[in-house]
């Protein structure tokens, strides 16, 4: 991607100078991102996509009684009369489901991928929303058909609507109100509150959502990943393993329920040598920004006679940095040719036939496996 070309899908904004200006700091409003903007999917085909298992999906109605919310999986029965005012369906990560929409979210890889989520679909009738709401991640809000109000405003008020399922702003005070016509898009930094309200039926709005872990159920999530690989480690090395606690000068205690100090030592000193490798870290954080989310698995694939061309699967995940490759929850040592060739296939998401001419036979090897997995296909 030419970082520093005008955008069309930015308002004529490069991507360096968006990020720059805007990115985690302030709104933009962008008339025809997308000029002659078309819904890349039906309603019909968005309604069967909520009806199964693998999809994540809500179903929000709002009404006299007030607010609520069914999860999926959602029968087509179960869908109210588009002509019905005030329901809002909701079907995550649509880019997993449907190549069309999977290229559309390639269109934002100025931004890292290992913080770009999916792609939402919206699909209000008249009056349908989510109420006024915060999100603690950026987002992208894409208007594809029909049209919808957004009102937004820096929100100091956070406090929340009492026994609602959604989190609903209590005191929303919006500065700004916009229609957005298909093809208009709107950007919105974390913690911008806004509300969006369809305008007419049929309003379907695409919401490019960026991933912003919390710190601490990250840092439980590599820590389980950490001790699970030093266990590993040690199933080699049984005499690390085998390095157990001693205290051959304990003293007799008259307070046996108290926890012993050199007990406690040893236990940090066990921590710290597991997180002593320079790579455990980094390794863990790549495999967990690469994990597939639970609704997605993979279907084994062929490997023809020889590789001519390879492409990742769209539900693949892959990211490098400069000692590892990380594909779907997996991490690989890499270096040299091959690692420069890997690095491409995870940036380009493809390679061709003069890539793979330059593949060792561990790497094709690698591709072939990953093409049995049905990580990637062939070309």
């Amino acid at each position: 991607m030419e970082i520093d070309r005008p955008m069309a899908l930015l308002g004529g904004l490069s991507a360096s100078r968006f990020m720059r200006r805007h990115w985690q700091k302030k709104p933009l409003l962008v008339r025809q991102a997308i000029p002659g903007m078309v819904p890349l999917i039906a309603r019909e085909e968005l309604f069967s996509l909520a009806a199964r298992e693998d999809v994540e999906s809500r179903l929000i109605r709002h009404g006299k009684t007030g607010w609520t919310l069914r999860h999926g999986p959602l029968a087509r029965r179960a869908m109210p009369s588009p002509k019905q005012p005030a329901w809002t369906l909701l079907v995550q990560g649509v880019d997993l489901h449907h190549q069309g929409v999977h290229e559309l979210l390639q269109q934002f890889r100025f931004v890292p991928d290992a913080r770009l989520d999916d792609l939402m679909i919206s699909y209000a009738s008249d009056g349908g929303g989510v109420g006024p709401h915060f999100d603690s991640y950026d987002v992208f809000l894409l208007q594809a058909h029909g049209r919808r109000r957004w009102s937004i405003g820096r929100q100091r008020d956070l406090r929340l609507e009492p026994g609602v399922p959604l989190k609903i702003l209590s005191h929303f005070e919006p500065e700004q109100s916009f229609v957005l016509e298909p093809g208009d898009m709107l950007y919105l930094p974390p913690r911008y509150a806004h509300d969006g309200v369809a305008e007419g039926n049929d309003c379907m709005t695409y919401s490019i959502g960026l991933r912003a872990p919390a710190a601490a159920p990250l840092g439980a999530d590599l820590l389980a990943r950490i001790a699970e690989a030093r266990a590993e480690l040690l199933q080699d090395a049984p005499a690390v393993a085998a390095v157990h606690y001693r205290d051959p000068t304990q003293p007799a205690v008259d307070g046996p329920a108290e926890m012993p100090a050199a007990l406690q030592h040893f236990a940090r000193k066990a921590v710290l040598a597991a997180l002593r490798d320079p790579d455990a870290i980094p390794r863990a954080l790549g495999e967990s920004m690469t994990e597939p989310k639970p609704t997605v698995w993979f279907e084994g694939g062929e490997v023809p006679g020889e590789l001519r061309g390879v492409a990742l699967d769209r539900r693949t995940r892959m990211l490098y940095d400069a000692r590892h490759l990380y594909i779907n929850g997996e991490s690989f040592r890499a270096s040299g040719r091959d690692a420069r060739l890997m690095r491409r296939l995870a940036d380009q998401r493809a390679l061709g036939p003069r890539d793979l001419a330059t593949a060792s036979e561990d790497a094709r090897a690698l591709l072939e496996d990953w093409c049995e997995a049905g990580w990637l296909h062939a070309q």
